[in-house]
Parts: C-alpha cells; structure tokens; sequence
C-alpha cells in the first residue's frame, strides 16, 4: 500500500494509471484519503522527526527563492486596454 503511494506521487500519475502489481486503484485511494482523515500520516510523520531526532539525525534546510514566483500581468491588476470600451476576450473575437 505505502508504495502503491508513493509511486503515485513520484511519477505524478493519474490514479487510475496504477500499476496492477499495486492492487485496485480506487483500494489504494480510499486507503489515502482515510489515513489522511484519521490523523495516520500526521502521527507518522511525527513518529519519524521524533526517531531522526533522538539519533540526531535531523537537519533543517529551507531555501526561498522569491525571483521564481511571479504572477501574469492580468493576475497583477494591469488595465487592460480595449478599443470602443469592450472587454477583452470580445476585442479578440471581433478581429479574428
């Protein structure tokens, strides 16, 4: 089940594209969506800093980089610019 999991989310694959040697999709899934609901992967991952912890084996590192984030001129509030006063999308669908 665990790698039923994680190879969803390594290969970024839709769920029904799972291989046959995981089992039934929608098994997996289910499985997912209620030890997420139930606190499982909470307490797991609690468990595991808790282990890397004692063994001093934890290491913090988080890198921002704020100059990849950026947003589309219409998402920033840029004017948009339209002759005779109509939206956009009708200006493009008048001079195709």
């Amino acid at each position: 089940m665990i790698d039923a999991i994680a190879w969803k989310f390594q290969t970024g694959s839709q769920w029904i594209h799972l291989p046959e040697k995981y089992g039934n999709w929608r098994g997996v899934y289910n499985r997912l969506r209620m030890w997420a609901i139930d606190g499982t992967w909470e307490r797991v991952l609690t468990t595991l800093v808790a282990q890397a912890d004692a063994e001093e084996d934890l290491n913090w590192a988080v890198s921002v980089d704020s100059t990849v984030v950026r947003a589309h001129q219409h998402a920033a509030g840029a004017r948009k610019k339209c002759p005779y006063g109509f939206g956009q999308a009708a200006a493009v669908g008048a001079g195709s």
